[in-house]
């Protein structure tokens, strides 16, 4: 999973830079508003809205954001309704791309990620096109501070955990969908800083991206995440 690793040492820059932007908080708040419209706003009774509010506190977003967001997922206040979308594609190099998107225009959207991906060396694919060639996998990332691989090791030995990444700053421990809340419980139970948790879309294969293949392919991607609808960007490259 190392070209998963990379591109996810690339998306961690880059959202210290969103933070700044208010990207960031915009595709929180999504992410809260649709867990409870889906599950309710009951923190304790909704495990996805669980995740989405504590993503957010862990991005320094104030509470009276959240909970803002809730009431109007719960129609305590007026606000937009999203819709989750999956978007397929290809980038340059003939690599499988995944887009999950939340949006209150589906039209507008998809128009806007058609242009993406056309104006920088890319195709949008039909539904199941490529998402045949990832799975969903529990991504943690935690912040490594002077701790060793080894000592991270030990921390996880007597838990369901799929993979462990190490970084420069961070560990990535990779789960099942179905473990994923209980090894996310467990670490946090241990003291361990979580920066990010969430499920994601992992490419099953990964294709070699270098030089001038690899220059577009980030030049796309970074066009993808910075339109307001997308929440996230998945890749089957490996840029290591």
């Amino acid at each position: 999973m190392s070209g998963h690793s990379k591109w996810a040492t690339i998306r961690r820059k880059k959202a210290v830079i969103d933070s700044k932007r208010g990207k960031l908080f915009t595709k929180l708040i999504k992410e809260i508003t649709i867990a409870a419209k889906q599950g309710g706003g009951d923190i304790d009774g909704n495990p996805r809205l669980r995740l989405a509010v504590d993503n957010a506190k862990a991005a320094n977003m104030p509470a009276e954001n959240i909970e803002r967001a809730i009431k109007k997922a719960t129609g305590e206040l007026e606000g937009a309704v999203y819709y989750e979308v999956l978007y397929e594609g290809y980038g340059p190099g003939g690599v499988a791309i995944l887009v999950e998107a939340a949006t209150d225009n589906k039209n507008r959207t998809v128009a806007e990620i058609r242009h993406a991906f056309s104006k920088n060396g890319g195709s949008l694919g039909e539904a199941n096109s490529v998402a045949w060639m990832f799975e969903r996998k529990g991504i943690i990332t935690v912040k490594r501070n002077s701790m060793t691989e080894d000592q991270m090791m030990e921390l996880i030995i007597d838990s369901p955990v799929e993979d462990l990444q190490t970084e420069d700053e961070f560990f990535e421990v990779t789960t099942s969908v179905e473990n994923f809340e209980s090894v996310r419980k467990a670490l946090a139970e241990k003291k361990l800083e979580i920066e990010n948790a969430s499920i994601q879309w992992i490419a099953k294969n990964t294709i070699n991206v270098s030089g001038e293949t690899a220059e577009k392919l980030e030049k796309l991607i970074e066009a993808l995440e910075d339109n307001d609808d997308v929440q996230n960007v998945y890749t089957a490259a490996d840029f290591s």
